[in-house]
C-alpha cells in the first residue's frame, strides 16, 4: 500500500517512519505554499512531487504510483489533500463544504449549523464593518486573526475600536505563515475559560481520541498572547469527557472522516466552545516522548488508521493513560539575544525533571522577543512522578530566561 503525505513538515515528518512500520510506503507531495518554518526530512521519501496548482495532473501522477490514501501532514496541506483524495476516489473527508476545514469563518458557520456552540464570528476586509460588528456585539475584548491563521500567527486581542483598526491594518499588511498575503480578517468574540486541545484520528467516519491537553497562555504585549505550557488531562477527568464528546460532534460537523485532527476548545462556564479545528496532526510534539508518558501518540495512531482501519472502526484501541506528570513548555525570549550553546543551556538540562528539548532556532543564532510560536526559540519537556518537581523546574526555567539566558556569553558564542 502507498500513502501520499501532503506537506510532511513539522510533526508530519514523523509519519513516513510510522507508516513504514506498518508496511505502508510514503510518497510526498509539496503544496504550493508549505510552511517553510517547520522541519522537513526529504530523505524519508523516494518520490517527492512538487504540486504546481494543477490538481488533475498531480492526481494523475499519484494514480500512476498506485497511491491508495492521501493525508495532510501539516495545515498547509489540508485543502490539497482533500482535493487529491476526491480526485482519486480514495478515503477522504466530506466535500460538501471543504473550505470549512481551513477558513475560520466558514468553520464557525459549519459548527453552528450543526447546532453546536461556536464563537460569534465575522470575516471582512473592511475595518469599519468589523468595528460595527464589535459595537453590536457589545463585549470586549474581541479577537482578530487571519482567515487561515495557524500557530498563533497574528492573533490579536482588541479592547477598543482603535485597537481593532490597528490590528486589522497589521494583519492585512502581512503575509500568513505560508507566504500568502492576508486579504481578509476574521474577528471573533472572546471566549472566557480554560483552553484545551483534543487530538484525534478517524477512519470511515469513526473517531478515536488520542489525547486531551490543557493550554496555559500568558500575555505577550501588543494585544497578543503566547503559549506558555501545556499538560495532558486524565482521560476520565470530567472536563476531558465533556471536551471529548463535544469534539467528536465538531469532527462530524466539519466532515472529518479519514485522517487526523487537532481541535482547540475553550471550556467556558456554559460548556465547550470551539476555538478552531485543523484537519491534520497536532502541534510540534515529539511522538516518542508523548508515547513514553501517556502510552500512545497521534502519529502512531494515524499510521494505524491508514494501514489497519479495522482498529479504529472496530473501536479496538484502549484510551491513553497518564504514566507520569508531563509538561510541554515553550521557550520564551524576553528581548533580542541569541540561542544559547549547549554550555549555555546546561542549567536547563540539569533540571531534575528535564526530559528533552527541541530548538526551532539553531544554537548561536539571533532571537527576538517571543510574540508567538514562530518567534519562540523552541520547546522542552519536563516529566516526573512528582508534580511539585515539574512545577519547581518550570519556575526555575522561567527565572533563567528572565535573567539573561538568551543574552549570556554562552548564548553569543557561535553567533
Amino acid at each position: 500500500m502507498k500513502c501520499a503525505v501532503v506537506d510532511a513538515y513539522g510533526i508530519g515528518r514523523f509519519l513516513p517512519e510510522a507508516l513504514a512500520r506498518h508496511g505502508v510506503e510514503s510518497v510526498h507531495v509539496r503544496s504550493e505554499h508549505p510552511d517553510i518554518h517547520l522541519a522537513y526530512r526529504p530523505e524519508d521519501f523516494s518520490v517527492d512531487i512538487a504540486h504546481d496548482g494543477d490538481t488533475a495532473a498531480t492526481a494523475a501522477r499519484l494514480r500512476e504510483l498506485d497511491v491508495a490514501f492521501v493525508v495532510a501532514g501539516a495545515e498547509s496541506g489540508v485543502l490539497l489533500a482533500d482535493a487529491l483524495s476526491a480526485a482519486l476516489g480514495t478515503p477522504g473527508h466530506g466535500m460538501s463544504r471543504p473550505t470549512a476545514r481551513r477558513d475560520k469563518y466558514e468553520m464557525a458557520r459549519a459548527v453552528r449549523d450543526a447546532g453546536l456552540a461556536a464563537a460569534d464570528t465575522i470575516a471582512s476586509p473592511d475595518p469599519d464593518e468589523v468595528v460595527g460588528w464589535a459595537g453590536a456585539l457589545g463585549q470586549w475584548p474581541v479577537v482578530l486573526k487571519p482567515v487561515a491563521s495557524a500557530g498563533t500567527d497574528n492573533v490579536i486581542f482588541c479592547r477598543s475600536e482603535d485597537e481593532i483598526r490597528a490590528a486589522h491594518a497589521t494583519i492585512l499588511a502581512e503575509t500568513d505563515r505560508y507566504g500568502r498575503r492576508n486579504r481578509t480578517v476574521v474577528a471573533q468574540a472572546f471566549l472566557d475559560g480554560d483552553e484545551h486541545f483534543v487530538n484525534t484520528v478517524s477512519r470511515d467516519g469513526v473517531h478515536h481520541i488520542v489525547e486531551i491537553w490543557r493550554y496555559h497562555k500568558r500575555p505577550a504585549g501588543d494585544g497578543r498572547s503566547i503559549n506558555d505550557y501545556e499538560h495532558p488531562l486524565p482521560p476520565d477527568d470530567p472536563t476531558a469527557r465533556r471536551l471529548g464528546d463535544y469534539v467528536l460532534k465538531v469532527l462530524d460537523a466539519l466532515e472529518i472522516h479519514n485522517g487526523s485532527a487537532h481541535t482547540e476548545v475553550m471550556m467556558t462556564p456554559d460548556g465547550p466552545v470551539l476555538v478552531e479545528s485543523g484537519a491534520r496532526l497536532g502541534g510540534s510534539h515529539l511522538p516518542e516522548v508523548v508515547n513514553r508518558c501517556i502510552g500512545t501518540d497521534q502519529i502512531e495512531r494515524l499510521a494505524l488508521a491508514i494501514a489497519h482501519p479495522e482498529e479504529i472502526t472496530g473501536h479496538r484501541l484502549p484510551p491513553y493513560r497518564l504514566l507520569t506528570h508531563l509538561r510541554y513548555v515553550n521557550l520564551i525570549s524576553h528581548g533580542d539575544g541569541f540561542v544559547p550553546t549547549a554550555e549555555g543551556f546546561a542549567p536547563v538540562r540539569a533540571l531534575p525533571s528535564f526530559l528533552d528539548m527541541v530548538l526551532t532556532t539553531p544554537e548561536g543564532k539571533p532571537v527576538t522577543r517571543t510574540l508567538d510560536l514562530a518567534t519562540s526559540p523552541g520547546y522542552l519537556y519536563l516529566s516526573s512522578d512528582d508534580e511539585a518537581q515539574v512545577e519547581a523546574d518550570y519556575r526555575r526555567l522561567r527565572e533563567l530566561e528572565e535573567n539573561g539566558l538568551y543574552q549570556s556569553d554562552n548564548a553569543r558564542l557561535g553567533g
